[in-house]
């Protein structure tokens, strides 16, 4: 995996122009979570963008089973999941739509393809085993390395190479290695998110959305969006991560996410006396 360039390190987030900011796509994991837990403050920022006006899209590796729960009862417009393999949203009179990246026959054939696959690749890689939310996906697999299993960061490069080797798309979260066989990825469905959910298209050097997150599933979203916003543990990985984000927060996980809230909050509150 290409290493960050020196010149590509993140400016502190009071750098970054947030006057146009209209809404925010979120990973979740190590971005919304601390310590793998869901804060009360970290709602509550969700919440207060949310009453702002400003819309709120998770977009997370984690099933669908977990993304119609959160769809349902967190204040957000949408979540999209299995990086970028199905999103939920709100459709009309409020009742929740479910919109997949490809065709019934297609998923089918790649699903069980993808079963075959990754079941080779954990047969060679001890102490590899599937996620225990994976019994909750439909479109992608994830393979744990660091949520209840503990292989470190040789154990999931190993799963990687295998599974890319095989032709299936394998990227790390901050606890999973996800794999999933398909046209999509977290940047493509929240691109379609936003033209079905809004009719509107996410340009490149948009100013109107921000993206949060935290590790190496993030890069295409770091890329395109240049309010790409890591949270301070992306640290972590910038120095292998594809593509870094364009701006840091100081704190970590659930707590960087609390700061970069505030901060688009505060410029929204400013442009609003200034008017």
């Amino acid at each position: 995996m290409p290493a960050a360039r020196t010149s590509d390190a993140p400016r502190p987030l009071r750098a970054a122009d947030l006057s146009r900011v209209q809404g925010v796509f979120t990973d979740v994991d190590g971005t919304l979570t601390t310590g793998h837990r869901l804060r009360a403050d970290t709602v509550r920022a969700l919440e207060r963008l949310s009453e702002a006006g400003l819309r709120v899209v998770l977009v997370s590796g984690r099933p669908a089973g977990w993304g119609e729960a959160w769809a349902r009862q967190l204040p957000v417009d949408g979540v999209i999941v299995e990086n970028g393999g199905l999103f939920f949203l709100r459709g009309a009179r409020g009742r929740l739509r479910k919109v997949y990246a490809e065709g019934p026959a297609e998923r089918v054939a790649n699903r069980k393809r993808l079963q075959a696959e990754v079941g080779r690749v954990l047969r060679k890689v001890p102490g590899a085993r599937l996620s225990l939310d994976s019994a909750y996906t439909e479109v992608d697999l994830a393979v744990d390395y660091n949520e209840e299993a503990r292989l470190g960061d040789a154990g999931a490069s190993r799963i990687e190479e295998l599974l890319h080797a095989r032709g299936v798309t394998a990227v790390r979260s901050s606890v999973h290695v996800n794999c999933w066989l398909g046209r999509f990825d977290k940047l493509s469905a929240a691109r379609r998110f936003a033209k079905v959910a809004w009719g509107e298209t996410l340009e490149p050097g948009d100013g109107r959305y921000v993206y949060a997150g935290d590790s190496f599933n993030d890069a295409p979203m770091f890329k395109a969006f240049a309010l790409g916003v890591g949270v301070a543990n992306v640290r972590d990985v910038l120095d292998r991560i594809e593509s870094p984000p364009a701006f840091i927060t100081r704190a970590p996980e659930g707590r960087g996410f609390e700061e970069l809230a505030r901060a688009i909050l505060a410029r929204r509150g400013r442009a609003a006396r200034e008017e």
